[in-house]
């Protein structure tokens, strides 16, 4: 049996969250929910996740989990959110605690432990959770992050932000703890996966070419015409591809919000003795001319 898949596209991030469900059983599952932050004014609000929690509700689905692909520096997590109205557990990868070692000492998060205990279950490559008469089955695909992981329900792949549509590519691999090659073996990992399987994206950022947001794609699909990974193209040739586009990148207009956020799976930082929360923002003072 094969899930249910619905799409939420955010524009303000170009994130694509799902909501997965099983037809037999009506469990679900939250995938990469986003909250909405206006980085201007430091206004948050939830109205993208409100619109998934009342689709479970009109659909009558009984949501399990929700299914974080990695610890995103593009927008903030709405996972603790919907934990707090729903009481679904958390899910991600299990290096999530590299991450958090890498990060805590950034923002000086005292709050946090480097253990995941922020989340409710930390996966490796091949645990699995029931979803009604489905399985979600993990794959450990790091490169973007190294606690990067795709999730398996029936013929449907999650993969965060390993692969994006095939005229789109891939995640760049430049962020702390990330790996070119590591990303190449994980992107082979994905496409060894039977040629039919629906492929789920987590960003569609639109190339020159395409003016229509896209989201869903398949394995053999990828193979053909991924513009980095399509079959032929060696690990070397697309580690030299992949750095030298990454290169020209610059961060993520969110990255710092959202990295501390992350670490915290969607929660916010604690308040100030004075009742206020505050986002921290780590000044480097750039080398005089």
């Amino acid at each position: 049996m094969n899930p249910t898949v619905q799409a939420y596209f955010d524009p303000a991030t170009s994130t694509v969250s799902y909501l997965v469900s099983d037809p037999a059983t009506r469990a679900a599952a939250i995938v990469d929910p986003v909250a909405d932050f206006e980085p201007k004014g430091a206004r948050l609000s939830h109205g993208s996740a409100d619109a998934m929690l009342a689709a479970v509700a009109a659909q009558g689905l009984d949501l399990h989990y929700v299914l974080e692909t990695h610890a995103h520096a593009d927008h903030l997590s709405a996972a603790d959110y919907i934990r707090r109205r729903t009481g679904a557990q958390i899910v991600i990868g299990a290096r999530i605690t590299e991450v958090q070692k890498q990060f805590i000492p950034l923002f000086e998060a005292d709050d946090v432990t480097a253990d995941g205990a922020a989340f409710d279950r930390l996966l490796a490559e091949g645990d699995s959770l029931a979803l009604g008469e489905l399985e979600v089955r993990v794959l450990h695909t790091p490169g973007h992050t190294p606690a990067c992981v795709t999730y398996l329900i029936g013929d449907a792949a999650f993969v965060g932000d390993t692969l994006f549509m095939p005229d789109y590519g891939t995640a760049r691999a430049d962020f702390p703890g990330g790996d070119a090659g590591a990303l190449y073996r994980s992107t082979r990992k994905i496409l060894a996966l039977p040629p039919q399987t629906r492929i789920f994206i987590g960003h569609d950022y639109l190339p020159a070419s395409r003016t229509d947001y896209r989201w869903e794609t398949t394995v053999a699909a990828q193979r053909e015409g991924n513009i980095h990974v399509h079959d032929g193209v060696t690990e070397a040739e697309f580690v030299a591809l992949r750095n030298a586009r990454d290169a020209t990148l610059a961060p993520p207009t969110l990255i710092l919000p959202s990295l501390q956020v992350n670490i915290r799976a969607g929660a916010l930082p604690p308040a100030s003795p004075g009742g206020r929360v505050f986002l921290r923002l780590p000044v480097t003072e750039a080398d005089p001319a």
